[in-house]
């Protein structure tokens, strides 16, 4: 199938298909996704965290997200991919904004970006659609904002909060976002957003009711046991396959049982009698 675009993506929509998103930081990841027919791949500053080790998003820089960027575009001829704008990167000047979003496309060659986008950076989506960049939304928690937000909370539980998941939906798509990422916000009003807009809409802990689903790899596989949101669901416990393997082959390697015969490379006895003659005159 060809790569997906910003016009097959608003076309899914159009025609109730369920779009699929997961994150990749890495070229391997990157290549299953793709090849498993997921529709776009979110390169996440959530990197810092499950590959970096990081408490929050806040560490992960531009160099870093170009570098993880790079590998994942390159492993994706159907998947779209779309680079997440890391903290710092674009609250500044629409300038700086623009430069950032144009070092994702020029550089590591992803097909669009993405930002929590408030409506302070309004001006800022439009300029990057007018640079002809494609830009995804995001509305409900913003994980950049996790200290003023006083923690990893559900937004739109209340008329405030739900009034301002409502308003900033709405002004994304009039500046120009051809979808909106859905980050922990209740299922009822993610469903009711959805069918005020015209763009496709992405849950990740939105609900049903969104355009298509987002999740964390890390957190499909199961690669962590201290903490899996709410929303997510471990499809694999991965993270204890990768302990059960690596404890195996430390008990091997230490019993002899590996490398065996089968997993050493051969040589003629005359070659070995040679060496041993010439080294141990």
């Amino acid at each position: 199938m060809k790569k997906h675009t910003v016009k097959t993506i608003q076309a899914m929509r159009d025609e109730a298909q369920t779009i699929t998103m997961l994150t990749a930081y890495d070229y391997p990841t990157a290549k299953k996704v793709n090849d498993a027919g997921i529709d776009m791949i979110l390169v996440g500053d959530s990197c810092a965290m499950v590959v970096h080790g990081h408490p929050n998003t806040l560490t992960a820089t531009m160099d870093m997200m170009v570098l993880h960027c790079g590998a994942v575009a390159r492993a994706c001829d159907r998947t779209m991919v779309i680079a997440d704008m890391p903290f710092g990167s674009f609250q500044y000047s629409i300038e700086e904004t623009m430069r950032n979003a144009a070092r994702f496309v020029t550089e590591a060659k992803v097909d669009g970006v993405k930002f929590e986008a408030t409506p302070n950076h309004i001006e800022k989506t439009e300029a990057i659609v007018k640079m002809g960049i494609p830009v995804v939304g995001h509305v409900g928690l913003h994980p950049q904002a996790v200290g003023a937000l006083g923690g990893l909370k559900v937004q739109g539980k209340d008329v405030d909060t739900a009034r301002k998941v409502v308003s900033e939906a709405l002004a994304l798509q009039e500046a120009g976002a051809f979808a909106i990422i859905f980050e922990a916000v209740p299922a009822k009003l993610s469903a009711y957003v959805t069918e005020k807009l015209s763009v496709p809409t992405i849950s990740i802990g939105g609900g049903p009711g969104c355009s298509g689903q987002l999740l964390v790899t890390h957190d499909v596989l199961g690669m962590y046991d201290n903490f899996t949101p709410s929303f997510a669901k471990r499809y694999q416990e991965v993270g204890q396959l990768m302990l059960d393997t690596f404890t195996q082959y430390k008990e091997e390697v230490l019993a002899g049982v590996f490398p065996g015969e089968e997993h050493s490379y051969k040589m003629s006895d005359e070659v070995l009698e040679a060496i041993e003659k010439e080294f141990n005159k």
